[in-house]
């Protein structure tokens, strides 16, 4: 089986398509992750985003899945996040959106490859799978 890498993002309302994907690009890049690994990234985002128009946006300009996760998927790995915002979990009942994003979206026995990084808008986390790499 092939290992699952997703891009967790979360953003502010109007965010940007080109802002979300500069910071996705740039994640790939500190990652180091090589174009093949890059072609199989899914992107992923809070069920709350389904509707917002840059992630979207984000998604086509990067030629990647999209997948939104649920809000009980992304409670389920909070144990798992590095960066916490306390504001983050006022405003949305979670503390790490992107982070916890990536780890839901990679599935059970997923790990962050590349914490939180932020832009004033958006946040981008990768995690990747647990499973055989071809």
């Amino acid at each position: 089986m092939d290992r699952i890498i997703a891009a967790g993002i979360g953003c502010r309302v109007g965010c940007s398509g080109e802002e979300i994907a500069r910071l996705v690009r740039a994640a790939f890049e500190e990652a180091t992750l090589d174009e093949a690994a890059r072609r199989a990234v899914r992107l992923a985002a809070p069920m709350r985003k389904r509707d917002e128009a840059g992630v979207a946006e984000a998604a086509r300009l990067l030629a990647l899945p999209l997948q939104f996760v649920d809000d009980s998927a992304l409670a389920a790995v909070q144990d798992r996040v590095r960066t916490r915002s306390a504001r983050v979990e006022a405003a949305v009942g979670v503390a790490s959106v992107a982070e916890a994003a990536a780890l839901a979206a990679a599935g059970p026995g997923s790990a962050l490859l590349l914490p939180r990084r932020s832009t004033p808008r958006a946040t981008c986390a990768l995690a990747i799978s647990e499973g055989i790499s071809a």
